[in-house]
């Protein structure tokens, strides 16, 4: 039995659901949202090699070591973007989030507290993981600013650790949340989405 087992969440309109070759339209769409493939610190795909993303993800789950799902509004079966458990190690109980990027017209709203209140949600509570992780880009400084806001802690920077599309070599930013800090998490999170609801 995988440590990850396949699980539709649901909360505010949203639906993260296992990512399937079938959300391959709907992740070509939400890509082209804001030509996000042209930023040098993610790795979203280009429209043409969504296919091979999802089939990538889609190995990884095979492999056991990592869990994508497709963000999906509710009310109108639109893919909103995707996000993934990685690094998973069941020996610790510990999973990583990433592998996440949405549709530009759905950044800055509530759609990325809605689902890491799922993802952490889900691998805290249901899981029962000790440590869920976060790794980034050292420029994606929007991505260490929103971890931070999630209420994890900063484990440190792994020097010349991985290759960018664009050929130049990253450090990458470490941070992590403990089962214990949760709580205080979830209620931030829930906090949040009270202001977005107000400002919606």
């Amino acid at each position: 039995m995988a440590f990850v087992e396949p699980v539709t969440l649901r909360d505010r309109g949203i639906r993260l659901e296992p990512l399937a070759l079938s959300h391959e339209e709907g992740l070509r769409a939400a890509a082209a949202d804001g030509a996000l493939w042209t930023l040098r610190i993610t790795s979203v795909p280009e429209p043409q090699d969504v296919r091979a993303y999802i089939e990538t993800a889609l190995a990884g789950r095979e492999q056991g070591h990592r869990f994508a799902f497709a963000v999906v509004q509710e009310d109108t079966g639109k893919v909103l973007g995707t996000s993934s458990y990685h690094d998973i190690v069941p020996a610790v109980k510990r999973v990583e989030i990433g592998f996440t990027w949405y549709a530009r017209s759905v950044q800055r709203t509530h759609v990325n507290t809605t689902c890491k209140l799922l993802l952490l949600g889900h691998a805290f509570d249901t899981l029962g993981c000790h440590v869920v992780g976060w790794r980034t880009d050292n420029y994606n400084f929007a991505s260490q600013r929103a971890i931070e806001r999630l209420g994890a802690k900063k484990d440190g920077v792994l020097r010349g650790h991985a290759l960018r599309r664009d050929g130049t070599i990253r450090d990458t930013v470490m941070y992590s949340m403990r089962s214990g800090e949760w709580p205080e998490a979830r209620a931030q999170l829930l906090y949040l989405l009270q202001q977005h609801a107000l400002v919606e």
